[in-house]
């Protein structure tokens, strides 16, 4: 798996460079370490159980404001109340500038909203915080194919592929991408 996690974050860190993202290495904690690698495998049945724990861990800011910032950022996303979300998950970026799943939600926000720059640059936070952030990815991909550029959102589903390969729109995407490339493989 050790293989598999570097060669996930050298596949990043090239795709960051190319849409103009820096990354810093980081180190997962060994419990996610382990959680991600059964996630990876696609022999792996209980997957939804697996990604959730994953979130849920992702989520732990280790501070109950910035746990309530976040939870009423996503309960606005919830209930498309973007602004108020954009107004809650600012404020935790501005608090807790290290914690990547206030960056990724903030995205999640801005692409609602159809900012697609801004939720580009939040991504690139929540990536150099969190390279193995598969969510993160799924926005980055999304908005990419969204803004026309289709192989580098294709190069971002294999990345996604490689972390989580049980995600239900992964083979759609890539199959589809693939085909609008003119059959190309990257």
């Amino acid at each position: 798996m050790g293989t598999l996690r570097h060669f996930c974050k050298y596949a990043v860190t090239i795709l960051c460079v190319t849409v103009g993202i820096s990354l810093p290495a980081i180190a997962q904690d060994k419990d996610i370490e382990q959680l991600l690698a059964e996630l990876a495998n696609p022999e792996t049945r209980n997957w939804q159980t697996i990604e959730r724990q994953i979130r849920r861990e992702w989520s732990k800011s280790g501070s109950a404001s910035m746990a309530l910032l976040l939870q009423r950022g996503e309960d606005a996303l919830e209930t498309e109340d973007y602004d108020a979300a954009l107004e809650h998950l600012t404020a935790l970026t501005d608090h807790a500038p290290d914690f990547a799943q206030g960056w990724n939600a903030r995205a999640t926000a801005f692409f609602h909203k159809a900012l697609f720059g801004p939720a580009m640059d939040d991504l690139s936070h929540a990536l150099a915080l969190n390279p193995q952030n598969f969510d993160a990815m799924i926005g980055l991909a999304v908005i990419l194919q969204s803004t026309g550029m289709r192989a580098e959102a294709l190069d971002v589903w294999h990345l996604v592929e490689a972390l989580h390969p049980h995600r239900p729109e992964l083979q759609d995407a890539i199959g589809g991408l693939q085909r609008s490339l003119g059959g190309e493989t990257l």
